[in-house]
């Protein structure tokens, strides 16, 4: 399959409006990478087989786990679990597909869940399971409380989807007060339209977007 990457853009006016605001165009110009926390949402089978762009993304994914791993800071992959099949769920998606995502992630161990090129170090890494969109709602998965006892202040968030579970996810870490980084090139959505929506309102309203290359520097500064 091709690896793709989105024709991701920010509109300038948004740059300006918070130029205005704050006097720099990013909000979080500095990271220590002790205290940040790559978060590496539902790169499992179901949504890269068929989506070129998430795909695409896996390098990414890699050269950013490897680097912020080597300077001592923590990975950690996030994994759909069985969903619970509300009615709520069957009457808005319908049973079949209410029933396919609920089955997502897979099952059986973690590491054998996701994405057979992630590049995962079990002995450092974190590996987790969520049941629901985002990965910071609580009761729904342990990934908060695991962050805390590491003393993380930052997050990193790629992965898939950007417009439905990567941009739940930055909604709850910024309201838990966690700095958010979404990265705009080691996200997928199914086409442009839909990814660079969800970074308008991200870049607006919850956390910073940066691509790839801009955070390796953060993390090698």
């Amino acid at each position: 399959m091709q690896r793709r990457t989105h024709d991701w853009r920010i509109d300038e006016r948004q740059y300006a409006r918070h130029e205005s605001r704050r006097g720099r165009r990013h909000a979080f110009e500095q990271l220590d990478p002790r205290r940040t926390a790559l978060v590496v949402v539902d790169v499992v089978p179901f949504f890269v087989e068929q989506n070129e762009y998430a795909f695409g993304l896996v390098p990414r994914v890699n050269a950013l786990a490897t680097a912020l791993r080597d300077a001592g800071g923590t990975v950690a992959w996030v994994v759909p679990g069985p969903s619970r099949r509300t009615a709520v769920d069957r009457e808005f998606y319908g049973e079949e597909v209410a029933a396919a995502y609920s089955a997502s992630g897979g099952s059986g161990p973690l590491r054998d869940r996701l994405w057979h090129e992630l590049e995962v170090r079990e002995d450092t890494d974190l590996l987790v399971e969520k049941s629901a969109a985002s990965a910071f709602f609580p009761g729904r998965s342990p990934l908060p409380e695991l962050l805390a006892e590491r003393g993380i202040d930052t997050v990193v968030v790629t992965g898939t989807v950007t417009n439905v579970c990567c941009e739940s996810t930055v909604r709850d870490a910024s309201t838990l007060g966690y700095r958010v980084v979404l990265v705009a090139d080691a996200c997928a959505a199914v086409d442009d339209q839909d990814h660079n929506a969800s970074l308008h309102v991200v870049y607006r309203s919850f956390g910073d977007v940066r691509p790839t290359s801009a955070v390796l520097e953060l993390i090698g500064a």
